[in-house]
């Protein structure tokens, strides 16, 4: 009888032991959770790639995000466009993978920081931007910029 009753709590024990570890991990296969934030590590103007700081120039008008393959590598670009003083800064919060059947597409969320009405700022046109190395092997289809101003 002891010995029946123990067999009961072993099995007990181990249902609730699949339960608890089927709530955690079946919502991450089944919706991808996790697998859809990109890696990147923020580069100094010394760890950018010549290629990007030769192309720079086209793009540093605009306000967009852009991305491009070196070799085996995947950069991340987002430009402000161009500020007629000093201040003003952009930062990458995070990036996203928006997967479909043969591509995905990336949704880059930056944060826009603007000088503050009594800050004493140079007076000088500048064109903020930053510029990341993803872990992605592959270019997206689309990169969509989602901007928040950071108060």
């Amino acid at each position: 009888m002891k010995k029946d009753y123990s067999m009961k709590r072993l099995w007990i024990l181990g249902l609730v032991v699949i339960i608890v570890l089927g709530i955690i991990f079946i919502p991450k296969l089944i919706f991808n959770e996790g697998d859809n934030t990109v890696k990147f590590n923020v580069l100094e103007e010394k760890q950018i790639p010549q290629k990007i700081k030769e192309i720079l120039p086209q793009y540093r008008v605009e306000e967009r995000a852009l991305a491009c393959r070196i070799e085996d590598s995947v950069y991340v670009i987002v430009t402000r466009g161009e500020k007629r003083t000093g201040g003003y800064s952009v930062a990458i919060d995070r990036i996203e993978k928006e997967k479909s059947d043969d591509y995905f597409n990336l949704i880059v969320y930056a944060k826009y920081t603007d000088p503050s009405p009594d800050q004493i700022v140079p007076q000088v046109i500048t064109y903020p931007y930053t510029i990341v190395k993803t872990d992605l092997k592959e270019l997206p289809q689309n990169i969509r910029l989602e901007v928040e101003y950071d108060e």
